[in-house]
């Protein structure tokens, strides 16, 4: 390893994390010519790319076998990387209603490495948590082997010793599922931070009630972008029904910008049902605005004369209704 690079180990304590540009050597890159790994494929850049980014010694000759070849690319596939998101629990508390009573734990996502001006916090239960890793064992029962979701106890569960521990193990049990990169990019890991916030959003949306959905859709934006930066798309919903609601609640400024987020991700990744009635509520709101709107105008006249079927026809505000419902 490089001089004066400083290492440390992940919530898993699984692998080495470089904190200084050193380079980590895979153990089997320099055991013997056998081991250095081939990149004679099309089909396998990305696993070449991702390799790299683990500090793994990358060679375009060897001669390792093909089972030690697939074996060592489902290592890398379920490699765990240096943590890019921290997972806080700060707080909990208990709810008591007449038949039930429960713990809900404060989860904080941070972004590393910089300053995080948008600490985004939500709020679940035990029975979100056992459903998460109930969903996940469905497709990545292997990849999780070594990682166990804290479990409940016969009693006590409401004294503050144990809640105190759950806290910190859910932490760390969160931690665990971001580092495995096949997980933190599943569907359920991403709506476990997001899904429960969003229903009620386009609840309140459905409802006429806009300034509580944006209360609501704000910070799972924030959430969802931190968490989906390997597909921006997945934010083109949320970014929508914002722009639905800050529309409804007459501040076009507001709107028209973040029409403009949603805009260049609509075309760059062909979501067609999107692009139409987006355009067609910025060239409205570029009107009001006084913004130039003659190339979304013809963008517009060029797709209603291309397309045809109900999607062009939506509205906006309706497309976002119909995909929440």
């Amino acid at each position: 390893m490089a001089q004066n690079a400083f290492v440390t180990r992940d919530p898993c304590g699984s692998e080495d994390t470089l904190e200084s540009g050193a380079q980590l050597v895979h153990p089997h890159s320099h055991t013997s010519g056998r081991y250095l790994i081939p990149d004679h494929s099309q089909t396998r850049q990305q696993d070449h790319n991702d390799a790299a980014s683990y500090g793994l010694s990358v060679s375009p000759s060897s001669a390792m076998t093909t089972r030690e070849l697939q074996e060592y690319w489902q290592g890398v596939k379920s490699e765990r990387k240096p943590v890019k998101l921290l997972f806080e629990i700060p707080s909990t508390r208990t709810v008591e209603h007449v038949l039930s009573k429960y713990v809900v734990y404060q989860i904080v996502v941070i972004k590393s490495g910089s300053y995080d001006a948008k600490r985004v916090s939500i709020e679940r239960r035990y029975s979100d948590f056992e459903r998460l890793h109930q969903q996940l064992l469905q497709d990545f029962s292997e990849e999780l082997e070594e990682v166990t979701l804290p479990r409940k106890r016969m009693t006590g569960n409401f004294a503050e010793e144990s809640i105190t521990e759950r806290r910190v193990a859910f932490k760390d049990y969160l931690a665990c599922l971001y580092a495995i990169r096949a997980v933190r990019r599943s569907a359920p890991f991403q709506e476990f931070f997001t899904s429960q916030e969003l229903k009620r959003a386009h609840g309140c949306l459905r409802g006429g009630q806009y300034s509580r959905a944006l209360d609501l859709l704000l910070p799972a934006l924030d959430l969802q972008e931190k968490l989906a930066q390997h597909r921006p798309a997945l934010v083109v919903p949320t970014l929508c029904a914002v722009m639905v609601c800050q529309r409804d609640l007459d501040i076009p400024t507001s709107a028209f910008s973040t029409g403009q987020r949603a805009l260049p991700l609509v075309r760059r990744y062909g979501m067609h049902k999107y692009r139409c009635p987006l355009l067609a509520l910025m060239v409205d709101l570029g009107f009001q605005l006084g913004h130039p709107i003659a190339q979304m105008q013809e963008e517009l006249t060029r797709i209603k004369d291309s397309e045809r079927g109900p999607v062009s026809l939506l509205s906006l505000k309706e497309l976002v209704v119909q995909e929440f419902t």
